[in-house]
């Protein structure tokens, strides 16, 4: 009996109506892919083309291998209803991953399949469970964990959390649940299960490493690298919850210059449109938007625009959208996707055309005034109930394709400003997928609030995304929600995030500050309101020398972020990273959650408790450690209690590395 063949350089089994194909897809990695009464689709969701590979194929009759490089896989048919077992080595022979057994005579399957009307399945996909492995990536989840063994994950969007389901784990792989279903993942004790709600076939990827930056690269020549960073995303950015009118946005920028502080990019938010849908500037409030950017471009500041992808029913563009089947669809009910100012439903960024429909409404109202960058918000997209099988997109049903949608909103962007002759890139989006940092997405962490609980969070949040492929990535600075300008406690919280936020890979400041003055239009309705401000000198005597300092250090770190950036462009290597990434050999490193590694020089420890003036840092083992601030020298693979006034934060240079921050800390 023949379960196995090797066909055009992949081991394909057959067995009762089930095809598992095993193939070489880029250096020392494999993609699985399997179907019930099928032919394997050919469909790539979001993994490139693989270059032309030589893998080692031996077939036996019950027992086959397949090596590429680092990675072999042995596929086994078991005696019990010749069920298959894939099991992953690394070239030392030793078990990286394997799917479980059939049980004997519990019957289970490692794949299985449960039919859905229409000819779709209900995927799982169950591995056995190392109790010592510890897992990281999968994206942006608000949760204080680094290790996410044991965790259970949504693989689904929302406001403030983006599933990108690829993980590195300390075993030596990487691996890519290579599906855009709505499902979920629990990294169990016993079990690792994987499970896709609605999906035609089985696709994961998995990757063999000696390194955890070994692996990130193998991932990226997968999936796609980062583009540049354009040098204005070394900088500082102001935003705030919103600059309202065109006299506002230029008196900021001037201030900014008065005051000899650097601004790279000055954020209008939302709102600043008619109605959702419009895609251009209300001219009540906008009256001659182009002086504007022309006047902020002389100051030497870029200009970004908030974009929506909600259509308000009252929208001038919404009619014409439904016609011509540009909008996301319910299945079932009244056609109302969110409640915001007006009844909203989602344009499609998954159908090409919309993509073209769109950008010609966003290249005649912004790009040709010299507008550049592009906040894409709401990219989850933020369905009202998270009902995610009562809609539908292009691409289909939300339940199997769902995820993709903040990469294809991203690309929309993308495609418009490089088909405009832009060739530097950069646009804040609020969610991603894989795939995303290959169309210039620089993900912020979502509507966030104002407390130290969620800015440990952000830490978590920004090292997962990392290590999941998307290198840049940010917070609002104070966070989104329930800070109060004039509040002591406030000013606090904001000076640490601060601090935490110049060594991001980008460093932007945000937020729905209180109190909210109303804004009411000439015709008498009421606006969406503008929040207390928030530009750096709005927060005390105390606090502005602190962050105008910060500001500086930033500056004089933009050729060494400027080098970093083009390490995630060429290899994509986080920006920010853990500081196993760097020192996968001391096994202290793999549990730290609350210090990081800006780059391979720059030892990071954010003051995250209230009133806190002191906290504990480990330093890895394997280097010398000099503080920035003053110039004292420790040894590595220790912790110690370091002095953390409000002025400053623990900073640690790698054998000395990047001296200059000795004396500005």
């Amino acid at each position: 009996m023949n379960y196995f063949e090797e066909k055009n350089g992949a081991l394909i089994f057959r067995e009762n109506g089930e095809t598992v194909k095993v193939e070489g897809w880029v250096e020392d990695s494999l993609r699985v892919r399997g179907g019930i009464l099928a032919d394997i689709s050919e469909e790539s969701i979001a993994l490139l083309p693989s270059p032309p590979l030589e893998p080692v194929i031996e077939i036996e009759e019950r027992r086959a291998s397949i090596t590429n490089g680092k990675i072999r896989a042995v596929l086994e048919v078991q005696t019990w209803g010749n069920a298959l077992q894939i099991t992953f080595l690394n070239q030392k022979n030793e078990v990286l991953l394997k799917e479980i057994s059939d049980g004997g005579a519990l019957c289970k399957r490692a794949r299985h399949y449960k039919t859905l009307p229409g000819g779709d399945f209900r995927l799982k996909a169950s591995f056995e469970s190392n109790p010592s492995e510890k897992i990281y990536g999968m994206g942006q989840y608000q949760q204080e964990k680094m290790n996410l063994k044991g965790c259970n994950l949504e693989l689904a969007h929302r406001n403030s959390q983006a599933s990108v389901p690829f993980y590195v784990s300390s075993l030596g792989y990487g691996f890519l649940w290579h599906n855009a279903a709505i499902g979920e993942v629990h990294f169990g004790l016993n079990t690792t299960e994987w499970v896709a709600e609605s999906t035609r076939q089985l696709d994961y990827w998995i990757t063999a490493g000696d390194t955890p930056a070994e692996i990130e690269e193998n991932y990226a020549e997968a999936v796609g690298k980062a583009p540049m960073m354009p040098e204005y995303g070394l900088g500082f950015w102001q935003c705030k919850l919103r600059y309202y009118n065109q006299e506002q946005v230029i008196r900021i920028a001037e201030e900014y210059k008065k005051r000899e502080i650097p601004l790279d990019v000055l954020v209008i938010d939302y709102f600043h449109w008619p109605r959702c849908g419009d895609y251009r500037f209300d001219e009540e409030y906008f009256p001659n938007p182009k002086k504007m950017v022309e006047r902020l471009h002389e100051l030497g500041i870029e200009t970004m625009v908030s974009i929506w992808p909600q259509v308000d029913t009252r929208s001038e563009n919404y009619e014409e959208m439904k016609q011509q089947g540009l909008l996301v669809k319910i299945n079932s009910g009244i056609d109302v996707q969110m409640l915001f100012d007006g009844n909203n439903v989602f344009m499609d960024a998954t159908n090409p055309r919309t993509r073209e429909y769109v950008w010609g409404k966003i290249k005649k109202n912004y790009a040709d005034l010299g507008i550049n960058a592009f906040w894409l918000d709401e990219a989850e997209p933020e369905f009202a109930t998270y009902d995610f099988d009562n809609y539908r997109y292009y691409a289909g049903p939300v339940a199997e394709k769902g995820n993709i949608y903040p990469r294809e909103y991203a690309r929309l962007f993308y495609e418009g400003q490089r088909a405009n002759g832009q060739k530097e890139i950069v646009n804040l989006i609020r969610c991603a997928w894989v795939g995303s940092q290959k169309y210039g997405a620089l993900v912020w962490s979502g509507d966030i609030f104002s407390s130290y609980e969620d800015l440990r969070k952000q830490i978590c949040a920004g090292l997962h995304m990392g290590l999941a492929g998307i290198p840049w990535w940010t917070t609002d600075i104070g966070g989104f929600h329930g800070g109060v300008t004039e509040d002591e406690g406030f000013r606090e919280l904001l000076i640490r995030w601060f601090q935490f936020g110049t060594f991001c890979p980008v460093m932007r400041i945000h937020g729905s500050r209180l109190p909210f003055t109303p804004i009411v239009n000439k015709a008498g309705e009421v606006r969406e309101k503008t929040g207390a401000d928030n530009e750096i000198w709005s927060f005390g005597e105390e606090a502005y020398p602190v962050l105008r300092k910060f500001i500086g250090i930033r500056e004089r770190m933009r050729d060494y972020t400027r080098e970093l950036m083009r390490q995630a462009h060429e290899k994509g290597s986080p920006v920010m990273r853990t500081l196993f990434y760097e020192f996968p050999e001391d096994s202290a490193c793999w549990d730290i959650t609350d210090s990081y590694m800006f780059g391979s020089d720059i030892l990071v420890a954010p003051v995250v408790y209230e009133g806190a003036r002191s906290r504990k840092v480990y330093l890895p083992k394997g280097a010398q450690w000099v503080q920035a601030g003053s110039g004292k020298r420790y040894e590595g693979g220790q912790s110690y209690e370091i002095d953390a006034p409000i002025e400053t934060l623990p900073v640690f240079l790698r054998d000395g590395k990047q001296e200059y921050l000795v004396e500005m800390l």
